[in-house]
């Protein structure tokens, strides 16, 4: 009996033409598994299995949205007022996950089928051109290692709550899957353990990939990526080397306008901006603005479930223009940064680099800071862009900063897990703000073991 890869070679019209390999489009037969005799035999095949991973890690249940939204949804207090019927975010609302949440499970199988597309690139790296081996190589690292780092964030405890090298975070697959078994039966590995690989591979890709690489990832998409995991880890020294690397040589710089790096309502599809580091490309064929989905008011496509609270509004600085991306419509406040339906979405901004710098060289306190530009200063650097007026870098005003800064991005729960700020009444490292493993995943894979507060 034939050996069946299992691998999305899902392709949408933007990735075809933007694929910067080639030079015309491809003809493709789109599927879901490969007989092993037919799979990956050309350097092509291998360029259509990393475009198809780029369109699996830009789905709607990964970085198109649902990481970001469920893990905002879960640090909720008192900034999103939920109105929605869809059972699965309401337990997200409520910090009530249970092992068969849907959100839940489909978060983990997406990450696990992104990382087993880019695990088929690079288990047929042979076939690709000298040329393009190192290029193909580090965007099919920056996939895998970015997916692991979603993964062990929203399945495992933080990295400062207790002993990472024995707690448990995800598995670690770095081999295709050749059955319907998303984690190849493989046992969880410890956080530290995830932490390492997540590291390795974005350290080689931004090693291996270029400067520039049109739509998809380069080496200052990876060198941001590590500045967010060397942060979340507590690693300040790499967090700011890594920041101040994206800062200095990327050549992206921060929108005049803060609304402007959004996507404008009722603007095309696509286009990234000058401070997007990296960012999922969306167009009208491939789908939607995941986030569009919840927090738009309904004027623009979304379904109108998560308007925006006064209290919050009103907890903004005189003066913000940060203000300026909220609108009210029926009542109620909405946010608009995800108002354009098949707007790009923003995974990583510039204005991250420049918080990242300043909160890691406060720490450190080095008499030449990294980057030889003070904490203060690139605190302003961001204050400036709304029109807020200089303040010295503290610890508190960092934080406060990215608060307001990354609102509703995704942001919320992993800071106040890496600063140990408590949810409301909950302890920011309870149980409860740790995705379940997904109970359909413990059946099929019996090395899993699950998380605390579960069984």
């Amino acid at each position: 009996m034939k050996k069946i890869y299992i691998y999305s070679v899902i392709i949408t019209s933007f990735l075809v033409v933007g694929l910067s390999s080639c030079d015309k489009q491809l003809d493709l037969q789109p599927t879901q598994s490969i007989d092993q005799d037919k799979a990956l035999l050309t350097s092509q095949d291998v360029s259509v299995a990393l475009v198809g991973a780029y369109s699996e890690l830009g789905d709607v249940n990964f970085l198109g949205g649902r990481v970001y939204l469920t893990a905002d949804f879960l640090a909720n207090t008192n900034e999103i007022e939920w109105g929605g019927t869809y059972q699965g975010m309401t337990q997200m609302i409520n910090k009530a996950i249970p092992k068969d949440n849907i959100f839940v499970n489909n978060i983990w199988f997406k990450g696990y089928d992104v990382i087993n597309d880019v695990n088929n690139v690079l288990a047929a790296l042979d076939k690709v051109s000298t040329a393009s081996k190192d290029k193909v190589e580090g965007e099919a690292k920056f996939i895998r290692g970015t997916a692991h780092f979603e993964l062990v964030r929203l399945f495992g405890k933080a990295y400062n709550d207790g002993t990472p090298g024995t707690n448990l975070g995800v598995p670690i697959v770095l081999t295709p899957t050749k059955a319907v078994d998303a984690t190849n039966n493989v046992s969880r590995a410890t956080v530290a353990a995830v932490y390492t690989q997540v590291i390795a591979d974005l350290t080689d890709a931004e090693a291996k990939l270029p400067a520039s690489n049109g739509i998809y990832a380069n080496k200052y998409a990876a060198a941001a990526m590590l500045a967010r995991v060397y942060l979340q880890k507590g690693d300040y020294a790499n967090a700011a080397s890594a920041a101040n690397r994206v800062i200095t040589l990327s050549g992206k710089t921060l929108t005049t306008n803060y609304v402007d790096a959004f996507p404008a309502v009722g603007g095309s599809a696509g286009s990234n901006t000058s401070e997007d580091v990296f960012a999922i490309q969306v167009t009208t064929q491939s789908g939607s603005n995941g986030f569009s989905e919840f927090y738009d008011s309904g004027d623009n496509g979304g379904r109108g479930d998560a308007a925006i609270s006064n209290a919050w509004k009103a907890s903004y600085e005189s003066g913000d223009q940060r203000l300026n991306t909220y609108f009210v419509s029926g009542g109620s406040n909405w946010i608009g940064k995800f108002s354009n339906q098949f707007g790009n979405i923003s995974v990583i901004r510039l204005s991250e680099m420049y918080l990242i710098r300043s909160e890691a060289n406060l720490r450190l306190a080095p008499a030449s800071p990294i980057g030889a530009v003070t904490p203060t200063a690139d605190l302003a650097t961001v204050r400036s862009r709304v029109g807020l007026p200089l303040v010295t870098a503290t610890l508190a005003n960092i934080l406060k900063e990215r608060k307001y800064e990354f609102a509703f991005e995704g942001f919320a729960l992993h800071d106040a897990k890496r600063t140990q700020t408590n949810i409301g009444s909950i302890a920011w490292n309870a149980d409860k703000l740790v995705f379940p493993i997904p109970q359909r995943e413990m059946d099929a894979n019996p090395k899993l073991v699950q998380n605390p507060g579960y069984n």
